[in-house]
């Protein structure tokens, strides 16, 4: 049952995500903005040049902040691995191909004979 509800989980998880690919494009824009504007503003040596590049960073600073859909599909995506994850993890009845713990698992039922 447990597993059941894992998979339901990733499955609207991963519709939200669709849903929200566009705004999560928009944020990888926006932070690509951000993360040029602050590389070119470091490298920059005039002033004018530090000006624009800091108004390039804050202006994708700015989008990337107001993008709240997106965050709704990084939240998402975050679910979506979560179940994925849970749902590998869940316990299986595993047989071992170590001899010597089937030796000590065979050992146990004949002692206790």
């Amino acid at each position: 049952m447990k597993k059941f509800l894992y998979i339901v989980l990733g499955i609207i998880g991963a519709i939200v995500v669709l849903a929200n690919l566009g705004s999560l494009i928009g944020l990888a824009f926006s932070a690509l903005l951000v993360i040029g504007g602050l590389h070119y503003f470091l490298q920059s040596g005039s002033t004018l040049g530090k000006l624009f590049w800091a108004t390039v960073g804050i202006v994708g600073l700015l989008t990337a902040i107001s993008n709240i859909p997106a965050f709704i599909g990084i939240a998402a995506l975050a679910l979506v691995w979560y179940a994925i994850r849970k749902c590998s993890d869940s316990p299986v009845a595993r047989t071992s191909t170590d001899p010597f713990e089937n030796f000590e698992r065979e050992w146990k039922s004949i002692t206790r004979n």
